[in-house]
């Protein structure tokens, strides 16, 4: 018998309950099987009824401990663009490549790893149930829902993998006989996975095609087409890996590449840069013309599909702890409702703001430097940055109410990042100039107003590795803090040495070294902006070095920048092991504990 966990809500499981009370052999009635029971052939060829079945596979991104609460606060750091603030929260050996078998934060019985299988049941349910019944060949939109449970099942199997690495593979709904199960290596799943994606894409529609993809919290074609690619890339990539064979048996593995020629990149490469032409060329999708307004929009919950957000992680209104995690620090503030304090808790390296050029205007977008204190801003000082794109100030639309969670939606994929992960395809491909093209798009946005600069920038791009060595450094100005950098650096072989050279660059800026010098003494000065919405600093800028801004309005800083500002522990704790034996989480111990042994961690836990 089936083992159904949770499967469906609403409709059906109301059902259901109605059944299991009102059955009775002894009334004839009810020995005549009611068209509104919940079994799987009345569920799967009704439309609405399946509907319900695939919001049942994205309603676990909610669970208290699963996306929410659990796996988008702590998966993707710390990286070279990416931290945690301070070093004493609770929980934070997750991000400093230290995790135990028993982290507070993750070692529980209803934690993402559970929770992230419970969707996949409820995705291995819904698809076999629309294979058999939803008549998929004849009818557009259940093949539409088929897409979308393929899409999703997809999407949470390339989470586990980038967290845990090697996991069980289950692709059919749990029985009585496969109840435990061990890890399969993780290139069974991708190969998987990525032939579901080419089953969905055509299943699904484009953004604003149809009535279910007018909006981004559900599954569309550019998106599946999005993930196919960066599955691609990843499964392709590098990774720690056990050796061939040994996935489950405590081995500890080596940072390699695939030995499966399926999942090589001349296999891979040619399918997933023409999913990717198919989104560019099929016009459903843009770059905001604005980066400000992006992210103004994203704050204010606009979920209208056709433009750069592709899918966004389906929170309630009253669900998520996305700015309640990373937005900017409020203290008292009136934009937090009833809350003494929220925000602040991760942000960009304070060496990343000085990654841009003051004509880039996702700079004082991604990095901010100030405190919300009741009604005004205070600086933060040079060892504690925040995402600007995420601000409880910008939250126009449906103002926080101050408890634990906020109900923004994460962004899962944008269009910007179709762009750079087509330069990348085609430039690996040996299509340098389609390859500076696509960077092109991103690069003009980002220099809006000055978009010579970034025309002269991407123009002399002159070599392969050029071109290459642009995509890895306008991917961290690009998505910084949208934790892709973490996997990317992975996949690259690059983790160990970027996070080498962070720690450099930190202590080099600590002690304003060289590329730093320039700040002198460490003071600066900053000013209130006209829309009382954040500061303005003098002293950031090569420009503006030993020189004193004009005007009454500036106060100074003193010590600003200092060596004090970065304890040696602050720093250390950027990683405490090499990031390369650490690239993923164990198997937690009640997890561990409640398979019977069928699970055992690799890696050297």
């Amino acid at each position: 018998m089936k083992t159904h966990i949770k499967i469906l809500t609403g409709v059906i499981a109301a059902a259901t309950a109605l059944c299991m009370t009102s059955c009775s052999e002894e009334n004839s009635f009810f020995q005549v099987e009611a068209p509104s029971a919940a079994n799987e052939a009345n569920v799967y060829s009704n439309y609405t009824l399946s509907e319900y079945a695939i919001f049942s596979i994205s309603e676990t991104f909610g669970h208290t401990n699963n996306y929410r609460g659990r796996f988008l606060p702590w998966y993707g750091f710390n990286t070279d663009i990416e931290w945690y603030n301070g070093t004493n929260t609770t929980g934070r050996e997750l991000t400093q490549y230290a995790p135990t078998v028993n982290n507070t934060q993750m070692n529980l019985d209803n934690g993402p790893y559970n929770e992230m299988f419970v969707g996949i049941e409820r995705a291995n349910l819904a698809i076999e149930g629309l294979r058999a019944y939803g008549d998929v060949e004849n009818r557009e939109e259940m093949a539409y829902l088929l897409g979308e449970a393929l899409t999703l099942r997809a999407m949470i199997y390339y989470d586990l993998i980038k967290a845990w690495g090697d996991v069980p593979a289950r692709f059919e709904p749990i029985t009585s006989d496969n109840i435990y199960v061990a890890k399969s290596s993780r290139d069974v799943i991708y190969k998987q996975i990525l032939a579901d994606l080419e089953e969905a894409i055509p299943y699904l529609y484009w953004p604003n095609q149809s009535t279910q993809t007018a909006t981004t919290d559900r599954i569309n074609r550019a998106f599946a087409s999005g993930l196919y690619a960066r599955i691609a890339l990843a499964a392709s990539g590098y990774a720690l890996r056990p050796d061939d064979g040994l996935v489950g048996t405590g081995n500890i593995g080596s940072v390699r590449l695939s030995s499966d020629p399926e999942l090589s990149k001349d296999v891979l490469y040619p399918k997933a840069l023409q999913y990717l032409k198919d989104v560019i060329n099929s016009g459903s999708a843009s770059l905001t013309a604005s980066y400000r307004d992006l992210w103004y929009n994203f704050n204010n919950m606009d979920i209208t599909a056709g433009g750069e957000v592709l899918y966004v992680i389906p929170f309630s209104d009253g669900r998520g702890r996305w700015n309640y995690t990373f937005a900017g620090s409020h203290e008292k503030s009136p934009y937090i409702g009833t809350a003494s304090s929220r925000g602040g808790d991760a942000g960009p390296l304070p060496t990343v703001y000085f990654m841009y050029e003051p004509e880039d205007v996702r700079r004082d977008i991604s990095c901010i430097n100030f405190d919300w204190v009741e009604d005004t801003q205070e600086p933060a000082g040079i060892d504690m940055w925040y995402f600007g794109k995420y601000r409880f100030e910008w939250m126009d639309a449906q103002p926080f109410g101050g408890g634990n969670d906020d109900g923004i939606k994460p962004i899962v994929m944008r269009y910007s990042d179709i762009l750079l992960m087509a330069a990348e395809i085609a430039n690996d491909q040996g299509d340098i100039k389609t390859a500076k093209d696509y960077l092109l798009q991103v690069r003009r946005r980002a220099y809006a107003g000055n978009e010579a600069m970034a025309e002269t920038y991407v123009a002399g791009l002159g070599s392969k590795d050029d071109v290459f060595n642009a995509i890895v450094d306008e991917r961290a100005l690009e998505f910084v803090g949208e934790f892709l950098r973490k996997g990317d650096l992975i996949r690259w072989n690059l983790l160990s040495s970027k996070m080498e050279q962070a720690k450099r660059d930190l202590t080099a800026l600590a002690n304003r070294q060289a590329p730093y010098q320039w700040l002198g003494n460490g003071d600066i000065w900053y000013t209130y902006s006209d829309d009382g919405m954040s500061l303005t600093f003098w002293g950031l800028n090569p420009t503006e070095a030993g020189l004193e801004p004009a005007g009454s309005q500036w106060i100074k800083e003193e010590g600003y920048i200092s060596t004090d500002k970065f304890d040696s522990e602050l720093i250390d704790n950027l990683y405490r092991n090499n990031p390369d034996t650490r690239q993923f989480w164990p198997i937690f111990d009640i997890t561990l504990t409640n398979s019977q042994g069928a699970l055992k961690n690799d890696y050297g836990y």
